[in-house]
């Protein structure tokens, strides 16, 4: 890729797949308790929100550069899976939830 091209990140499948994420989140969000809301439920949010943001931000760099902002994203899927595992364990979303989210983040491009 030549120095002034640069990939679309709108037309990535993993960054529309990252985005679908971040908002099925949000509304995952709505039925936590209260009082998680500036610890477990921010800390899903960020990391929701990571993802195709790097995506989005490695986009306007050179392929060695955005190679590296897929790397970040993808420790971020890493973090929100964690993430969404102890919100499960604390019973604020249900195996269902897990499952669906889960199988977004593997299919979404990062985290193969």
């Amino acid at each position: 890729m030549c120095a002034k091209q640069r990939h679309n990140y709108k037309n990535l499948k993993i960054w529309k797949l990252g985005l679908e994420i971040t908002n099925d989140i949000s509304d995952l969000l709505l039925n936590f308790p209260k009082h998680e809301r500036y610890d477990l439920s921010s800390q899903i949010s960020r990391y929701s929100v990571s993802m195709p943001s790097n995506i989005a931000e490695g986009s306007s760099r050179t392929d060695k550069s955005f190679s590296h902002y897929l790397d970040i994203s993808l420790g971020s899927s890493f973090e929100l899976g964690t993430q969404l595992l102890v919100a499960k364990h604390r019973n604020y979303i249900n195996e269902n939830n897990l499952k669906t989210l889960e199988e977004k983040i593997e299919d979404n491009g990062i985290s193969k």
